[in-house]
Formats: structure tokens, sequence, C-alpha cells
């Protein structure tokens, strides 16, 4: 059984305060985009991991893929299987690729050995792997708050727009993001901001993690700089980046980024 977990970029991020257990709290909208890693589980005699694509750092034992299995074996009698994912989203880029991964093989585990999970109970699982795996559960726009896994719907549709997204050869750390940020909390709230026009999300909307960020990595902020001149409504940078994204009304053509950038048309 294959199923093909997606990005989502970030609209806003506000860091507000720093929590007593170590994290931060934030609100921020999710908005999933159409970048796709393709997640493969057949059945058994031991369980494994294998991928291929971008390569993907870190212990196998590590993979919140595999760390999924563990966690929903301890509940369910479930036999071995052999993961297999085909990785694409751009990796350290604010895409939550790594969340969405274990969020969707818990979605596919649950189809295809008939866990009959709720949508609450996959929330809950989901919520144990990682700060915003919940969010792909149910895979809609949010307002996200607490650590980022505390989720209210939003009414946003921006498919009569283009999303373009840039990603730099540049990989910045959840570490590095947060050591220049200084939590505030905020005037207006995210959720309501949401609701302005797009035109004036530029000067209402934005990511705490790119002054620190655009200061360390030039290149990051220069992506910016060049979506606007592109023509884009509203451009920022996603999470805790490295990647830049940016709403047009109509397709622009970025071939001066792509020489040395990723550059995904369309999503």
């Amino acid at each position: 059984m294959i199923i093909f977990p997606n990005a989502k970029i970030n609209i806003g991020l506000n860091i507000t305060e720093r929590r007593p257990d170590g994290y931060h709290n934030l609100e921020t909208i999710f908005y999933p985009v159409k970048i796709n890693d393709a997640l493969e589980v057949i059945e058994a005699d031991k369980l494994s991991f294998e991928s291929s694509g971008l390569d993907i750092p870190g212990r196998v034992e590590d993979n919140l893929c595999v760390k999924g299995y563990h966690l929903l074996k301890k509940d369910f009698d479930i036999p071995p299987v052999k993961i297999h994912l085909h990785k694409h989203i751009p990796i350290g880029a604010g895409l939550g690729g790594g969340s969405a991964d274990a969020a969707f093989f818990i979605r596919l585990m649950n189809e295809k050995f008939e866990l009959g999970l709720t949508t609450v109970q996959q929330l809950n699982y989901a919520r144990q792997l990682g700060a915003d795996c919940a969010f792909f559960i149910e895979n809609k726009p949010v307002f996200a708050f607490e650590k980022g896994d505390e989720f209210e719907p939003v009414k946003l549709d921006l498919s009569n727009y283009q999303i373009v997204l840039v990603m730099p050869d540049v990989h910045v750390s959840t570490s590095e993001a947060y050591s220049g940020v200084k939590p505030v909390m905020v005037k207006q709230s995210l959720i309501e901001l949401i609701d302005e026009p797009i035109a004036q999300w530029k000067n209402f909307i934005k990511n705490d993690f790119e002054a620190n960020i655009f200061k360390n990595h030039v290149e990051i902020r220069g992506m910016k700089a060049a979506l606007y001149e592109a023509g884009a409504i509203y451009a920022s940078m996603s999470g805790s980046g490295a990647s830049v994204f940016g709403i047009f009304s109509k397709m622009p053509d970025l071939g001066e980024l792509e020489t040395e950038n990723q550059v995904f048309y369309g999503i």
C-alpha cells in the first residue's frame, strides 16, 4: 500500500512565550501544499526501513515512521512491515516533511490493518511523534497554537493563486532558528489577521524566525526579496526555514533562481 505525504507552509509564525517544559508556545497558520514524498508499507518477516531520493540524515531507529510503528505496536498486534520512503520534500526546509511522513504512516497503518482508529486517536498518536505531526492527520488549513499541536480550522483557500517555493542550498537547524528568537505576546492574533486581504498580509503577518536567520543567511533573505521583485503578493520563509514561498496572482518566471536553488511551481 502506497500513500503520498505532502508538505505544509507556515503563513505567519509568532513565538509568544517559553514554556516550563522547554518548548515554546507559538501561533501560526499551517497550509498544505503539493510537494510530496511517497511512502510504501508491505507486510514482511521483520521490521525494516529503507529510503530513496533525498538522503535522510540520522539513524534508522530514530526515523519517525519507525517510531510510529513501535508506538502502534504497543497497542495493536500488528505484523512486522517493510517501510520504503521515497524522499522528495526538502529536508531542513520548514516544510514539515518528516512530520508528514510520520502522520501519513499512522493513517496508512490504520487503513492497511483495519485498526479502527478514530481521527482523535490518530491525532493523539501523531502528537507523541512531534509537535506538528498531528496537522497532517486531517491535512486541512488550521490556526495552530500552544506547541503547534493544537488547532482551530480556518477558512483559507488559496486555490485561485499560484504558490511557488524556493529552496536554497542552505540548512537551518531548529536550534539555530530558536537561538535568536525572543518570545513576545502578540497584540493581534493570526487567526484574525488571516482574514485580511492577501495584499495586506505583508504589512501585518510576519515570521519571527526571519530576523535572525536573514542576518545569518543573506541568501535566504535574498530569496524573499526576489519573490517580491517577481510580483509576489505575499512572500515569507516557511517555519524555521530555509525555504521561502511566494503567493502570486499568476505563475511567475523564476528561471534565474533555478540555477542555484530548487524551485517548486504551482504547489
